[in-house]
């Protein structure tokens, strides 16, 4: 999935300015971070991407097309494309780890006989095939975000969003968890990740974007 932001701005009711002029192009296929201080706009960027919120104004375009020019109805399936993982896993602990990954396929109602498979390989990609039956509470915390990210990918989006998504991870797991993420850029998919780490972000060796005050300050790194 290929990402364009055009001039950019997001004004909530209160005044304030979330993002001014925020323009920059993540092709298809490739991997960036995303960094800057807490309140620096970086939720708000993603939120945009995943429409829901708007831009205030400027042009956000997605494999070519205006998000603007897509209705409420388009929302889902738009939505369906991308992956989402969060810091705080955002998991349902009164069910056990399959259901939790099961659930955008049962939700945008895929075929009961393909959702087992899906699930499983999804899993198997994030290495805890042998704990489906498992409830998330039964496991470590590096374990709930791998879960997290099972189900962000279970749909086999184009485009993949994290969130802090190693805010919680001692620095062995948060590494962990940044391969898994190279290795689904690997096989094609679009990867943004914010992060506040940089020392692993410099590790990592992709272009990094920087937010300060809602503003794009610095656009490079590695490719």
């Amino acid at each position: 999935m290929e990402i364009e932001f055009q001039r950019v701005g997001k004004k909530y009711d209160s005044g304030q300015e979330a993002l001014s002029q925020v323009s920059f192009h993540l092709r298809q296929g490739e991997m960036a971070f995303l960094t800057g201080h807490s309140g620096a706009g970086k939720s708000t960027l993603m939120k945009l991407i995943m429409m829901i919120e708007r831009q205030s104004y400027g042009q956000i375009l997605v494999d070519g097309v205006d998000l603007r020019t897509l209705g409420r109805k388009s929302i889902p399936a738009h939505r369906r494309r991308v992956g989402v993982v969060f810091q705080n896993h955002q998991l349902l602990f009164d069910r056990s780890v399959f259901d939790n990954v099961a659930l955008p396929l049962q939700v945008s109602g895929a075929d009961p006989m393909q959702i087992g498979k899906r699930v499983r390989a999804a899993l198997d990609k994030v290495g805890l095939l042998g704990k489906e039956k498992f409830n998330p509470m039964a496991l470590s915390g590096g374990e709930q975000q791998r879960i997290g990210i099972a189900r962000a990918v279970v749909n086999k989006p184009q485009l993949l969003l994290a969130d802090e998504p190693t805010g919680n991870l001692d620095p062995r797991l948060s590494a962990e968890i940044m391969n898994l993420f190279q290795e689904f850029n690997r096989v094609g998919v679009t990867v943004m990740v914010a992060s506040h780490d940089l020392a692993l972000i410099a590790r990592m060796r992709h272009r990094v974007l920087t937010l300060n005050q809602g503003r794009i300050v610095n656009d490079g790194g590695f490719n």
